[in-house]
């Protein structure tokens, strides 16, 4: 019995070690990336960095945060944010956002306020922590912009998971309930459409060019360079829009390849585009007798199928021009 007693007190004793050594690295590891920031030109600052959840856990809860990119001119700010972690899992971290928090652009403010919002994420054992799993999770979310647009949903959820036979190809899919846009879109549109959306669903892979580690925080994000859309959803009252296709991305972000979208109710969506003002009138114009030619085509005056063709930075309707292509970079 002795033996036994000593035995689990030089357990208990090495496992204490243990976490207070690992919660010191933990805590002086994040000190220094704030410090690295700093030294790079960031507002990187937090009024303090606890670490706890002795014995099992590394509870990291960071107070008054405050980032700011000079790169790109985003910055972000929050009353605090936390990273959780099993002690015996350090790979396997849990983030938990604050009920309101400020995102800053070169041209706006946006307050996200949210009553959950969390994210799991599993990295790999590398010095640059690559991404292998993440899962977001966001509960009654408001977006509310000083340049006068809010939206809001209900649920938000994202998942990320990594292709095991590719370096950096990701499978992505994202799903919103009583996802509400901005309401002056539906008001300037005079047709009688719901608050919110019936259905917001997407199921794509998208190449990246590196992968997603903690240098798409420190230095830059990387890159798309190929979309494969398997679907995408969109249901807004007898509005329906179901879209898929593959796409290559230059490295000017222009995308290259052929997206097929099934327009059900498409005159309703051309009306909500005419009505929205910020496409031209001359651009509209053409959209809609290309798409009454398709129809007439088709036979089917309801639903279409609309091939988008994206080649040398424009957008074609089969072989017709009708705009120029989205580019597609990630600030």
């Amino acid at each position: 019995m002795k033996r036994l007693l000593i035995v689990i007190i030089v357990l208990t004793l090495g496992w204490s070690a243990y976490w207070f050594v690992g919660a010191t690295r933990a805590k002086s590891g994040f000190e220094d990336w704030l410090a690295a920031r700093q030294a790079e030109g960031w507002l990187a600052e937090t009024s303090d960095i606890a670490v706890r959840g002795f014995p099992n856990r590394f509870d990291a809860t960071f107070s008054d945060v405050a980032l700011a990119d000079p790169g790109t001119g985003v910055a972000w700010e929050a009353p605090f944010f936390q990273l959780f972690a099993l002690s015996y899992r350090p790979n396997h971290l849990i983030a938990i956002w604050p009920h309101e928090q400020v995102l800053a652009f070169p041209d706006q403010r946006v307050t996200v306020k949210s009553e959950d919002m969390k994210a799991s994420l599993i990295v790999a054992g590398a010095p640059s922590l690559p991404l292998e799993r993440s899962n977001l999770a966001v509960d009654a979310l408001a977006l509310v912009s000083e340049a006068g647009w809010s939206l809001s949903a209900e649920t938000l959820r994202l998942a990320m998971h990594k292709d095991p036979e590719s370096e950096a190809t990701y499978r992505m899919a994202l799903s919103a309930t009583g996802f509400a846009p901005p309401a002056e879109i539906a008001a300037r549109s005079g047709a009688a459409l719901p608050r919110t959306l019936k259905t917001v669903e997407a199921d794509l892979s998208a190449t990246f060019a590196r992968p997603w580690d903690i240098t798409a925080l420190e230095d830059s994000r990387p890159q798309p360079t190929a979309l494969d859309l398997h679907m995408a959803q969109l249901t807004w009252g007898r509005l329906d829009l179901h879209a898929a296709g593959q796409v290559d991305i230059d490295p000017s972000g222009y995308p290259q390849g052929e997206i097929t979208l099934r327009a059900t109710n498409w005159r309703e969506i051309i009306a909500l585009a005419r009505q929205g003002e910020e496409l031209p009138a001359a651009l509209i114009d053409g959209i809609e007798q290309g798409l009454q030619l398709l129809s007439a085509m088709a036979g089917n005056p309801k639903t279409l199928d609309i091939p988008l063709n994206f080649r040398g930075g424009l957008t074609r309707i089969g072989p017709v021009p009708i705009g120029p292509a989205p580019r597609l970079i990630l600030r």
